[in-house]
């Protein structure tokens, strides 16, 4: 049940369709062979121990985060002096309005993250970076979004999944020494995987790599679509297609390119609803010649590269969505306390109330999170795939609803512009901006849709490993009974252990005080779930995926779950420096409890079977005179635009930062 392919770009926007000439490697491939691809390129080993592998599975293996993680104490006094460094600068000389009122980030800010080290955060300090742990790296996004969001997102999409980290993992020693000092002194890179008619779906990667004659390198020829940095960076990331031949493996290959080589255009500087300073581009590829020394990891591994990175990269999007909520949080609770209506503080009123407790208690449950994952990611000896996409599920959604209960607690203020605001001499809050700019994260680097179906691939790998063979109409009877044979030894070690367990006994884990009963709860529910999704394979089979819903809401529980693990593990450590925070865990905890309750009930209490019948009615056009009496978008243009190969005929519009002085 491999779910489509992923689209890893840092704006990879779901559903991208398009139109534009395929090579033959791609063709109109059928959905069995776009999930083929994506099969191929997923990690199918787990080699290391996994938290959220084993929740789904319905084993609660506390031991893998408690007690919980510490850094190192040298790495910690260095990363603490850069982020003070850091934050001052941001504070002093960075203006987030400008940026947001001009769309632009000006050249002076790139100077000052260069001689900062910001660009290098991520990179050993061998090659010149500051080699900063995922844990303060994130606390440094965080910093910048606060500031702007576009900062972060510069400086994400550079580190996290540009030219550095695909390098860090993949990279021959050559290719480390030659471009991560440039990039740590301030060079910018991209990311370039997503174009007109790929977005969650790499199967249809149109841009070739064709071999040149001599050997000694590939011409690149395609078109690449929302690219964030592209418009400034000068080293990219590319994926492409090289085409198999004999003695040639082929596939899609992940290439170094030099931003500035000849015949690379770019043709357009896209602009989004929020992030307005970000700079993403459309970017032409017209043989574009790359020497064989840029490919990384070999031919045929770019989108293994691509998930692989993204393992770590995701952790830098909740990053931001944290930062929002604790911004949103100081808003709302000064605001709250401040505004009076009908001779009460607004917060004191129980409908804002319930707002700001959910705010407060979803941001520390969101940091929680985000901290854990991070800390198990410095540490080589977990496997935190499903960990890190889970975070970024779950931070995004719930971001989003913070800044929606924001901009209802502010009422009308919520609505108007910082600039309106300080205008008439208010402080300016800009809430409408955070909701802008917080819409992107539920897309970007694989939507919630994409990400319900990749960790829903994840959570029943064990499943498929022993089993999938029985559903699989390819598989012939002989595959078949041997399946029968292995699930049989599998299920019958695995399906008693769903019956009872530590979270029915009165006692468990008691050190954790107030908290104890969270975490049996946390046992149970693990347990509940591993028996759901159990039955769903064994009342649908193969058929399961495309209840679509149905492991939608399967993640949904396990997000909350490992929510619920995070902020007990977390609260018990502070328990002396910070005893607040057992409220807040608690807090949290009897909400995501409410939540879990609901979505269970959803599982098998839906209208999933009546909304796919209703949706294909729709789209046949059954309901469109419901669609009369307003003024539509004119038909004029294809929702997607066509490209052809050949020269651009385009103005480059590449911004180049000039050398500071």
């Amino acid at each position: 049940m491999a779910p489509a392919g992923e689209a890893a770009d840092a704006v990879a926007i779901d559903e991208a369709g398009g139109a534009g000439p395929l090579p033959a490697e791609a063709g109109q491939v059928s959905e069995k062979e776009a999930r083929q691809v994506a099969e191929a390129a997923r990690e199918s080993a787990w080699d290391r121990p996994s938290f959220g592998k084993e929740l789904f599975l319905g084993r609660f293996r506390l031991d893998l985060i408690n007690p919980w993680p510490r850094s190192d104490p040298d790495d910690v006094a260095r990363a603490e002096e850069f982020l003070g460094a850091f934050g001052a600068y941001l504070d002093s000389e960075v203006d987030g309005a400008a940026i947001e009122r001009d769309a632009f980030i000006p050249d002076e800010v790139f100077h000052g993250l260069g001689r900062l080290g910001a660009f290098g955060m991520k990179i050993d300090r061998k090659y010149g970076g500051l080699g900063l742990s995922n844990l303060h790296y994130c606390r440094a996004l965080m910093r910048a979004g606060s500031i702007n969001p576009a900062i972060g997102a510069l400086l994400s999409a550079h580190q996290s999944i540009g030219v550095p980290q695909p390098l860090k993992m993949f990279g021959t020693a050559e290719q480390k020494q030659r471009f991560l000092p440039r990039l740590a002194a301030g060079e910018v890179s991209a990311f370039l995987l997503t174009e007109p008619d790929v977005g969650s779906d790499p199967a249809r990667l149109a841009t070739t790599a064709e071999p040149t004659p001599d050997g000694k390198g590939y011409r690149l020829n395609g078109v690449k679509l929302w690219a964030t940095n592209g418009t400034v960076a000068t080293l990219l990331v590319v994926m492409a297609r090289v085409p198999a031949a004999e003695g040639r493996r082929g596939g899609i290959t992940a290439f170094v390119v030099e931003g500035d080589s000849e015949g690379i255009t770019v043709e357009r500087r896209n602009a989004f609803v929020g992030l307005r300073g970000l700079e993403n581009s459309l970017t032409r590829f017209h043989d574009v010649v790359v020497p064989t020394e840029n490919v990384i990891g070999g031919e045929g591994k770019g989108l293994k590269i691509a998930l692989t990175t993204l393992n770590t990269g995701r952790l830098s999007l909740p990053a931001m969505c944290v930062g929002a909520g604790k911004w949103s949080l100081n808003v709302a609770r000064e605001w709250a306390a401040d505004r009076v209506q009908w001779g009460r503080p607004v917060g004191e009123h129980e409908a804002v109330a319930k707002k700001l407790s959910f705010i407060a208690a979803t941001t520390y449950g969101m940091e929680s999170m985000l901290d854990l994952c991070c800390l198990l990611a410095d540490d080589d000896r977990n496997d935190i795939r499903i960990e890190a996409a889970l975070v970024k599920l779950y931070a995004s959604e719930m971001a989003w609803k913070i800044a929606d209960e924001l901009i209802q607690i502010r009422g009308g203020r919520g609505y108007e512009t910082a600039d309106s605001l300080a205008a008439r001499g208010e402080r300016p809050a800009a809430a409408e901006q955070i909701l802008r700019d917080l819409r992107i994260n539920r897309i970007f680097e694989g939507s919630t849709e994409i990400m319900h179906l990749l960790i829903a691939r994840e959570a029943v790998d064990a499943h498929l490993s022993v089993a999938g063979d029985i559903i699989d109409p390819d598989a012939g009877l002989a595959r078949k009974a041997k399946a029968g044979a292995r699930a049989g030894v599998f299920y019958a070690k695995w399906l008693p252990t769903l019956a009872v367990g530590k979270g029915q006994t009165p006692g468990a884990y008691a050190e954790f005080g107030p908290l104890a009963g969270h975490l049996r709860h946390v046992e149970r529910t693990s347990r509940k779930l591993a028996r759901s999704t159990f039955y769903a394979m064994s009342r649908w089979q193969g058929k399961l995926e495309r209840k679509q819903a149905f492991l939608g809401r399967v993640v949904d529980i396990g997000a909350e779950l490992f929510a619920m693990s995070a902020v007990c593990v977390r609260a018990y450590a502070e328990r002396d420096t910070r005893p607040e925070n057992v409220e807040l865990a608690d807090l949290f905890c009897r909400q995501a409890r409410l939540r879990i309750e609901e979505l269970f009930t959803g599982l098998w209490s839906n209208t999933d079977s009546l909304d796919v019948a209703a949706a294909k009615r729709i789209l046949a056009g059954r309901y469109a005179a419901l669609e009369e009496g307003v003024a539509t978008p004119p038909a004029d243009a294809p929702w997607v635009a066509n490209w052809t190969p050949g020269p651009s005929t385009a103005q480059d519009v590449r911004r180049r930062i000039p050398p500071a002085h």
